[in-house]
């Protein structure tokens, strides 16, 4: 994560720091030695951010400050931090951050997407307390609200990829067709998530990874494509 107040660059804006061409970075990859300061980054991150004191410290010679240890509502968290603190999966988040409650609060740095901590709290609020994997969600006994049915539907496929809209309609309490449309959009966005983070895997092979069983396949992989094709 990005500690507040701190500042975080990706490698186009590293190669500047240390007064490389960037041709010459890429080529030389000096962020890989064994005593360059650690990307802030989260586990797993495709794209590493570093800290920029850090580095310029590291350019001079000079003792590398230390990174706050202190959670603040300042803090920038990445989309894998967010799921943790939400308690759900990183792509659960990708659906999530359509809502204004995230939206109007994204920092996107080196081309990463970021929330404030207190953002990502704020939002966890506003929707309630996460079920648990394979419970029923908290309160969906009544009609869940319209903006907060793209968040259930995916706690719903987190628990099982192959949820029907049945089970949709009897947890969620929303009509057959708003469950069937809701899990297409999901499953097509997750497959063309899935496509941009391995390339050269199509749309079918990310249905088969993602497990959706071939009754409701034939719809995801048409929206998917239709998505995959406007973005």
């Amino acid at each position: 994560m990005i500690r507040a107040g701190r500042t975080a660059v990706g490698r186009r804006e590293l190669a500047g720091v240390l007064g490389l061409k960037w041709s010459t970075f890429d080529r030389t990859k000096p962020h890989t030695a064994a005593d360059f300061p650690l990307p802030v980054s989260s586990e797993g991150a495709l794209v590493l951010l570093w800290d920029l004191e850090q580095v310029e410290a590291h350019r001079d010679g000079r003792p590398q400050p230390v990174i706050p240890a202190v959670d603040r509502e300042e803090d920038l968290l990445d989309r894998r931090e967010a799921a943790l603190l939400l308690d759900v999966k990183p792509r659960s988040v990708d659906s999530y951050k359509t809502d204004p409650g995230l939206a109007d609060h994204v920092v996107v740095v080196g081309g990463v997407e970021h929330w404030p901590r207190a953002a990502v709290l704020a939002y966890a609020v506003g929707r309630g307390a996460m079920s648990a994997p394979s419970g029923r969600p908290k309160g969906s006994g009544d009609m869940v609200p319209r903006d907060l049915l793209p968040g259930r539907i995916a706690e719903l496929l987190d628990a099982n990829p192959a949820v029907t809209a049945a089970h949709a309609v009897d947890v969620l309490g929303i009509s057959t067709p708003a469950a069937q449309r809701h899990l297409q959009q999901e499953r097509a966005a997750r497959i063309v998530a899935l496509m941009r983070t391995e390339p050269g895997l199509d749309a079918e092979g990310a249905a088969e990874r993602l497990g959706y069983p071939p009754a409701v396949r034939r719809a995801a992989l048409k929206a998917a494509q239709e998505l995959y094709e406007a973005s």
